[in-house]
């Protein structure tokens, strides 16, 4: 599990404040389908709130100590029924290059609705 300093959670949660929940875990619990939607949910957002239906505490802090053991991610806060996860993003994701969308030729001015009508 990832550990966070004071001040890093402190920022992370500055953050999260205006995320909304992309996760829901329901009546199921964690299931195996759930946890891999939480693991694609942190590889493209980094930071996720995960929204819990049910009224156990308990139920709700081993589920975050679940998905941090087992996604190497950090717990950054339970508040109610909303857990705010974070787990940065693998270093070679961010080296790769964007691909970038072909340009028309500079040379060819480009054509306006009026040339068109004749």
């Amino acid at each position: 599990m990832l550990q966070l300093s004071s001040l890093q959670r402190r920022e992370l949660r500055a953050q999260a404040h205006g995320l909304n929940p992309v996760v829901s875990i329901a009546e199921n619990g964690l299931t195996e389908g759930v946890l891999k939607e939480i693991d694609v949910c942190l590889t493209a957002h980094e930071l996720i709130k995960i929204r819990v239906y049910g009224d156990s505490r308990d139920n709700r802090i081993a589920y975050l100590e679940q998905i941090c053991s087992e996604l190497g991610a950090a717990p950054v806060q339970h508040i109610g029924k909303l857990l705010v996860v974070y787990r940065p993003a693998p270093a070679d994701a961010k080296a790769a290059p964007k691909k970038q969308a072909p340009r028309r030729p500079a040379s060819a001015p480009r054509k306006t609705k009026r040339s068109f009508q004749g």
